[in-house]
């Protein structure tokens, strides 16, 4: 259960939800007032950044004839018909190509730039009292640890998705129900994702981060939603970057009951 960082005091669901979704804020803040820690994090998301635009592009300008792809079915249909279901069919592949797209980019990004993250993240850490007994793990096994991981949470992304893609069809349900229970479900795997580095430190794999995370689900999700959400924002993801990365060391120090106040020298 989440605790008031301040008092000790246990939190309900939704005023953890909000001091979740307040890390991301909290990790803004400490990569503002160091420039050093905003550099690090800016370079491999710039590159990821440039990869993304590009699929982007062609992803909207292939969109139409897609869109008339994924609706074979109804070729048939009367010309109204057709129009409305391709339309929906469209709206439904740029919702899954937000979410895959995030997911992937946080997880390229991590991998590009895997000794940036991990300085930043130790840094942060060293700031709130550090890691006793932090496990050093090497610059290759960590980066397979971390190919491995992502390439599961993708997997787990791609078989989510693609029942959230069919409901995306449904009238007025798949235009504002799906794209919460999408924002919902990315914000989850983000979570996940972005807490890999501190997790390693104290050699915990993926299976002992979910269950520490789902053990603290609305702090989890309240984190993971606002990171969703201003990775959707142009340039939001390369520039936040660095500030959830600090975020995420944060929620995965407050999931684990270590301290998240700073030391103050």
């Amino acid at each position: 259960m989440g605790v008031n960082a301040d008092h000790g005091k246990p939190l309900g669901a939704v005023k953890q939800f909000f001091f979740g979704a307040g890390l991301l804020g909290r990790g803004l803040g400490i990569i503002l007032r160091s420039p050093k820690l905003l550099g690090l994090g800016l370079v491999p998301a710039l590159i990821s950044g440039v990869i993304y635009a590009t699929a982007l592009f062609f992803l909207l300008d292939y969109l139409p004839e897609l869109s008339r792809s994924v609706t074979w079915f109804a070729d048939g249909w009367s010309e109204w018909a057709r129009d409305l279901v391709q339309v929906l069919g469209g709206l439904a592949l740029v919702g899954v190509a937000a979410l895959l797209g995030v997911l992937t980019f946080t997880a390229v990004t991590l991998l590009i730039g895997d000794p940036f993250y991990e300085r930043i993240s130790e840094l942060v850490e060293d700031r709130f009292g550090g890691v006793p007994d932090a496990v050093e793990v090497g610059f290759w096994p960590s980066l397979r640890r971390s190919l491995v991981d992502s390439l599961r949470l993708i997997g787990l992304t791609i078989l989510v998705g693609i029942p959230l893609f069919l409901l995306g069809f449904l009238p007025v349900v798949g235009q504002t129900v799906i794209p919460v229970l999408g924002g919902a479900v990315g914000g989850w795997f983000l979570a996940v994702e972005l807490t890999g580095v501190p997790f390693q430190r104290r050699g915990q794999r993926l299976k002992q981060r979910r269950a520490a995370l789902r053990a603290n689900r609305p702090l989890a999700l309240g984190f993971g939603v606002a990171v969703f959400c201003c990775f959707l924002i142009p340039l939001g993801a390369i520039l936040l970057m660095p500030a959830a990365i600090a975020g995420a060391t944060l929620l995965a120090r407050q999931s684990l009951g270590h301290s998240i106040e700073a030391i103050k020298v």
